[in-house]
């Protein structure tokens, strides 16, 4: 297994991912760029796995963030991919990842120092 750190690392650069992604863009401009669309859609994927792949003791750890729903999108995106709401994943990726991305950049710093 992996270490926590490299998950967690993941989910950060996923999350500047989508930052870069949106860009200067609206939902109406998100919405009519198919190509914007999978981008964005991919990296919460990876968030999901990421966030998946941590042990459960480092989870409950770390209940400040919401690891179980951030899972459930990226279950939801990849099985039910004919039903994705692109509403949902622009609220996600505009409103819902930064938060994360605060969130788990604070779970670094302090896991580092506690090294």
């Amino acid at each position: 297994m992996r270490p926590e750190k490299l998950y967690l690392t993941d989910i950060v650069e996923a999350a500047d991912a989508i930052e870069r992604f949106c860009g200067a863009t609206n939902h109406e401009g998100f919405l009519g760029d198919e190509l914007r669309r999978s981008a964005i859609l991919q990296k919460p994927i990876v968030i999901g796995e990421a966030a998946g792949r941590l042990s459960r003791q480092f989870r409950e750890g770390h209940p400040q963030v919401e690891w179980a729903d951030i899972v459930r999108f990226r279950n939801i995106a990849v099985h039910e991919y004919f039903s994705v709401n692109w509403k949902i994943v622009w609220v996600t990726a505009t409103e819902d990842v930064p938060a994360l991305r605060q969130r788990v950049a604070q779970i670094l710093a302090t896991e580092s120092t506690n090294e």
